[in-house]
């Protein structure tokens, strides 16, 4: 047979091979564990309790990052501009604002850069982390006159597609439209259910309610024709309410955003509540009795504020969440089928004059300021590796409201002869993660910006843990064949031995495969000093076998022989930034994704 032709036949059928090894259990985040860079511990099964039933979280989430930029504009960040020049907050023409047009500033660059919300490399993370947050849906801002950012919601709406048909379960998608019944709302409505609904496309996608594809949108101003008798009787409405202060004005609104204490919206008749809304913060402030302000007032509602506490006065009281945490605590005492949450990746504000009707002096950033003063989830490159923590906050507090999925029991000690497919066989659990997420990336960000990334290598999917009284073996499965073990970053495992962050770089006391493995052995490295300093603990066993990789490491290195094992372990492929957690979200695959980390309890 042709040399060729023969290497051909063998790579499809490694392809199906290991296609066909893949586990077709569902991913379940809930089994995750993770803690933030403050220390504080994402909660789990023992302490949110089981699933509970009819319980939805919606994200607030902005498709409005689209558009042919002037690439010789440069973005603008407001933090960095005030901390250079702490006195342009004095002067609207001071030389750092630049250009006023087209006159939009970011309040911090996100963790995946200033990029457009078309660039698929960017929606696939995002409906992954979503997914792993445990959110339901997304409603997309289309408040403003009759923009519905389609380039960027057909983009989305392709991407996740895929991700859904990889595995991901990513939030079903809906849209929030201008606040009240004008006629610019009504040409949203209309276009969007002639090119979306109408035709059924991504039905898969949509948010329903009450039986119903969900917008939250105003009714009132369709006519009596044809099209518009179909969309009353298509959709369930649901009218945004934009007021901060005064709540529902009629029974069927929902809210996006409010003060504490929220109010419940949508009352039935045993007195249960829809809908409650839960921000990060709020652009309120005394000044305007609470009403809709400039966050770049004095005294805003800011992320660091409390209703019943005030501000927390610590320098970097913002990362610790204090408003979010009372309006989830609101949102508990109400209990409701949805928390509303405001909101993902908003990260962009104008910069108004008085002129325009806004309050500040002598301008006004009116959604998004500064590190304390906006409201957005999505992690941030600007707080390092404390720049997921209202990720994580966001997650416990999911957990907490939605309930979890138990644990999977362990399955019993087993010898596993590493590179034995067939020893693996029920092994439990089995650690699943999303295929198809090792693409690169090739997009234009905003303005002046662009973004290449190449690093996705392995596809990791699977992973397993056995036992015996002498050995703990690791096992990892990849999408299709694995590349060579002299790559750099090859396929390193993290293990947390005593689950303990405080011990070992952000908790993790070992590191397999830093050096690159040398035939079929590799090097186990120790943790030194809670650093990226690692020195070497062992050599232990290796095999390779097309898509899996499996490792055999002695109890006494572990220091394990004599308890139970209980550990937190994640595998990650083609590391950039060594020593930077926050490449975790970025380069290669990681599983799980970003601070999450595979739990193996013998106790469970």
């Amino acid at each position: 047979m042709n040399r060729v032709l023969h290497s051909i036949i063998l790579g499809v059928f490694l392809i199906n091979w290991c296609f066909y090894q893949l586990n077709a259990q569902p991913v379940v985040s809930d089994h995750w564990a993770a803690t933030d860079a403050l220390g504080r511990r994402v909660r789990e099964y023992r302490e949110a309790g089981e699933k509970r039933k009819d319980k939805f979280v919606a994200m607030f989430y902005w498709t409005w990052h689209q558009g042919n930029d002037d690439t010789t504009y440069q973005v603008k960040n407001i933090t960095e501009i005030v901390r250079k020049y702490p006195e342009a907050m004095k002067d609207y023409h001071h030389p750092a604002w630049g250009t006023k047009q087209p006159g939009f500033f970011y309040w911090e660059q996100p963790l995946l850069g200033y990029y457009k919300t078309t660039d698929p490399w960017v929606l696939r993370k995002h409906a992954e982390m979503l997914a792993d947050a445990g959110v339901d849906a997304v409603f997309f801002d289309c408040t403003n006159g009759s923009l519905t950012w389609q380039e960027s919601y057909e983009a989305l709406l392709k991407t996740w597609n895929q991700a859904q048909s990889d595995g991901v379960n990513v939030p079903k998608i809906a849209y929030m439209l201008p606040f009240g019944p004008a006629p610019h709302s009504l040409v949203s409505l209309r276009q969007l259910y002639r090119d979306v609904y109408k035709p059924g496309r991504y039905k898969n996608l949509w948010f329903y309610w009450k039986g119903k594809p969900c917008i939250m949108g105003y009714p009132d101003n369709l006519t009596d024709s044809g099209e518009d008798r179909e969309i009353a009787n298509f959709f369930t409405f649901r009218p945004g309410q934009p007021d901060y202060v005064n709540g529902p004005k009629r029974n069927d609104q929902w809210g996006w955003l409010e003060n504490y204490p929220q109010h419940g919206y949508v009352k039935s008749a045993d007195g249960k509540f829809e809908q409650v809304t839960v921000g990060i913060a709020q652009n309120a402030s005394p000044e305007t009795k609470g009403h809709c302000s400039a966050f770049n007032l004095s005294g805003s509602y800011s992320r660091s504020f409390s209703q019943r506490n005030g501000f927390d006065p610590r320098i970097d009281g913002y990362l610790y969440g204090w408003n979010f945490q009372e309006q989830w605590e609101r949102a508990f005492e109400l209990d409701p089928e949805l928390v509303f949450v405001t909101g993902w990746n908003e990260f962009i504000a104008g910069q108004w004059l008085p002129k325009d009707g806004w309050t500040g002096k002598p301008f006004s950033f009116v959604d998004q300021f500064d590190w304390d003063r906006s409201r957005d989830i999505e992690p941030n490159k600007g707080w390092g590796d404390k720049g997921n923590v209202y990720y994580l906050q966001l997650i416990d507090q999911v957990r907490k409201f939605k309930g979890m999925a138990e644990p999977e029991k362990v399955s019993a000690p087993k010898t596993v002869r590493i590179g034995k497919t067939e020893d693996w066989n029920n092994v439990q659990p089995s650690f699943v993660h999303y295929r198809g997420n090792t693409m690169h990336r090739n997009h234009r960000g905003r303005y002046d910006q662009y973004y290449r990334n190449s690093t996705g290598r392995n596809d990791i999917v699977g992973a397993k843990v056995a036992r015996d009284d002498e050995f703990v073996y690791f096992h990892v499965e990849t999408a299709s064949a694995l590349t060579p073990a002299t790559d750099r970053n090859w396929m390193l495992l993290f293990i947390d031995v005593d689950r303990n962050r405080s011990t070992g770089w952000n908790g993790y006391d070992f590191v397999v495969n830093r050096s690159s493995p040398n035939g079929r052995q590799t090097v186990i490295e120790k943790n030194v000093g809670n650093r990226w300093e690692w020195e070497p603990a062992g050599r232990i066993r290796m095999a390779t076998n097309a898509c899996e990789f499996d490792l055999e490491i002695p109890r006494t290195i572990l220091q394990s022989d004599r308890k139970a094992i209980n550990i937190e372990f994640k595998w990650n492929d083609n590391m950039q930034e060594n020593g930077n957690i926050m490449d975790f979200y970025i380069n290669g695959d990681t599983a799980p994704g970003g601070r999450f980390n595979f739990v193996f309890n013998e106790n469970n």
